[in-house]
C-alpha cells in the first residue's frame, strides 16, 4: 500500500525539469539536515523546581535613622561624611524597611568574623531548608550543590557550612563562587544546569544553586567617597533554587530553563575598575564603585544584548531592527544607527532586570527603551529589600509570582551584572501559571505609606510600585 502511495509522487518529480528539480532536492537536503542537527544538539531539560528567598526577622529592619544613630555612636565618621551618607540615603531609592546585618545591631560596631558567620548561617540555613520542605526533596537527593558569595569566602567553605548541617551525601559535587558580584545568583544556574547536563546521571539528579552577599566583613568605615556608598546600598538577602533534570519532576516544576548566556568584559580596564575591593589611604577595607559603572554597565549590556538576541527576539523583530539601522545609516545618521536596539519586550513577557542601583535601573531602561511597568519590579525590589546582590533577581521574580503576573508559556528573563565587568542572563519559560507561596518575602507587604510613595514618586519609580504587592 505505501508503494502505491509514493509511486505517483516519484513520477511526478521525475517529470520535473533538471533546473528545478536539482533546486528542490538540495531544498529537502538542508530541511532534513537542519532537523536532524536540532535533535541531535538538544540539551537535556533542566527545570526549576521551586526557590525560596530570605525574609529576615522584623527587628533586623533598617531605616535613615537607624544608620543615623549607627554612624554617631561608631565615632568613625566625619560630619562632612555624615552629610553625605545621609544625601545618598536619601537618593539611593531605598524604603524604610531593608534589613541590615546582625553587627549592626549589637552595639559593638565592630566587623568580626562572629558576625560574618552568624549572617551567613541565618540566610543560607533559612532558605534552604524553607526550599526543601516545600520541594519534597531530601538533602541526600541532591546531587549538585553551587553555593555563590562574592566577598566572603571562609573555610571551610559556605558549601561545606551546608554539608555539614543539612548531612548532604559524600558524593556530591559542590561548587563554592566568589568574586562573581551581583551576577552570582544567574551565573549559579548556569553552573548547576551545566553540571546536572555533564553527569547525565540515571534517572536525573537535583542541583541546590544557594546564593548570598555578606556585609559584615565588607562595611567601610573610612572617609572614600566611593567606597561609601556600599553602606547605603547594600543590604541582607540570600536565596536558594532547586534544579532538576529528572523527567517526571516536569510536572510539578515551576520554570523550565530555555537559554543561559555569560559575557565576560574584564579584558577593558575601566570594566575591570569599575567595581574593587580596595583598601583606602588609611587601610580600611571596603568596595568602591567608580563613577565609571553606570557607562561600563551600558557598554556590558550593549555587547551581552548583540550575542542573546539572535537567540531570542522573533525574526521579525530583528527584520525591524535591521531597517531602523540602515534608515539612520542611510540619513546620515551613525549615532542613531549606533544608539538602535531591538525590542526584547518582543522576546519576553516578564524581565527581572538588575536592581543593584537606581542609577543602573535608569541605564537599562534607557538603553533598552523600557517603559515604567517593565522596570517596576526592580525598583521594587531595590526599594524594599535594598541591593541584595545575588540574589536580588529571586526576590524579582517572587514580586512578580505574589502579583499572579506569569502565565503558562510565558518567557522569563533574568538579567544580571557583576564584577569583573560581567553580564549574565538566564531564560526561563513557565510551566504553569504562578501563584505566591506561602515563604514568598512579598505576603503581607503593605502599601507604601504616604512619605514613602513621595519618595518612590521622585524617585520616578513609576505608579505601579505604589501599591505594592496587595494593590
Amino acid at each position: 500500500m505505501w508503494s502505491t502511495a509514493v509511486a505517483p509522487a516519484v513520477a511526478s518529480l521525475r517529470s520535473l525539469p533538471l533546473p528545478l528539480l536539482v533546486p528542490l532536492a538540495v531544498s529537502a537536503l538542508a530541511f532534513v539536515v537542519t532537523v536532524l542537527r536540532r535533535l541531535l544538539r538538544r540539551q537535556r531539560p533542566v527545570y526549576l523546581l521551586n526557590y525560596s528567598c530570605h525574609l529576615p526577622d522584623a527587628e533586623r529592619q533598617v531605616n535613615l535613622e537607624v544608620c543615623e544613630y549607627l554612624g554617631l555612636r561608631c565615632r568613625r565618621y566625619s560630619d562632612d561624611t555624615a552629610d553625605f551618607l545621609r544625601l545618598i540615603y536619601r537618593k539611593s531609592g531605598l524604603g524604610q524597611e531593608t534589613y541590615a546585618p546582625p553587627f549592626i545591631f549589637s552595639g559593638k560596631f565592630e566587623k568580626t568574623l562572629a558576625f560574618a558567620v552568624q549572617e551567613a548561617e541565618e540566610g543560607l540555613f533559612a532558605a534552604v531548608g524553607q526550599l526543601l520542605a516545600k520541594s519534597d526533596v531530601k538533602p541526600a537527593e541532591i546531587g549538585v550543590l553551587v553555593v555563590a558569595c562574592s566577598m566572603y569566602s571562609p573555610a571551610p567553605s559556605l558549601a561545606s557550612m551546608l554539608v555539614r548541617r543539612f548531612k548532604m551525601r559524600a558524593d556530591v559535587k559542590s561548587y563554592s563562587v566568589a568574586g562573581t558580584g551581583c551576577s552570582a545568583g544567574t551565573v549559579g544556574v548556569d553552573t548547576a544546569a551545566r553540571s546536572l547536563r555533564a553527569r547525565r546521571a540515571k534517572g536525573g539528579s537535583y542541583a541546590l544553586v544557594v546564593v548570598t552577599e555578606n556585609t559584615s566583613l565588607n562595611w567601610y568605615f573610612g572617609e572614600n567617597k566611593h567606597m561609601l556608598v556600599t553602606n547605603c546600598i547594600f543590604r541582607v538577602g540570600s536565596a536558594a533554587a532547586l534544579l532538576t533534570d529528572v523527567p517526571a519532576r516536569r510536572a510539578d516544576a515551576k520554570y523550565e530553563l530555555v537559554r543561559t548566556l555569560r559575557t565576560h568584559h574584564g579584558a577593558d580596564d575601566a570594566a575591570y575598575n569599575a567595581a574593587v575591593q580596595m583598601e583606602d589611604e588609611e587601610g580600611n577595607v571596603g568596595v568602591a564603585l567608580t563613577k565609571d559603572l553606570v557607562r561600563v554597565a551600558g557598554a556590558g549590556l550593549r555587547q551581552h544584548i548583540a550575542t542573546l538576541g539572535p537567540r531570542v527576539l522573533p525574526v521579525t523583530e530583528m527584520l525591524r531592527y535591521a531597517w531602523r539601522v540602515s534608515r539612520a545609516y542611510a540619513a546620515g545618521s551613525p549615532k542613531q544607527a549606533a544608539a538602535e536596539v531591538p525590542d526584547f519586550q518582543k522576546a519576553f513577557d516578564h524581565m527581572c532586570i538588575h536592581s543593584g542601583g537606581k542609577a543602573v535601573i535608569d541605564a537599562v531602561a534607557r538603553l533598552m527603551g523600557f517603559g515604567p511597568d517593565v522596570v517596576e519590579p526592580a525598583r521594587a525590589t531595590l526599594h524594599r529589600f535594598g541591593n541584595t546582590s545575588s540574589s536580588l533577581v529571586f526576590y524579582e521574580l517572587a514580586y512578580f509570582e505574589a502579583k499572579r503576573r506569569v502565565r503558562k508559556g510565558d518567557r522569563l528573563w533574568m538579567l544580571a551584572f557583576g564584577t569583573g565587568f560581567k553580564a549574565c542572563s538566564n531564560v526561563w519559560r513557565a510551566l504553569r501559571d504562578a501563584a505566591p507561596d506561602a515563604d514568598n518575602p512579598w505576603n503581607g507587604c503593605p502599601p507604601l505609606p504616604g512619605a514613602a510613595a513621595a519618595a518612590v514618586k521622585d524617585a520616578q519609580t513609576g505608579a505601579g510600585l505604589v501599591g505594592l504587592v496587595n494593590s
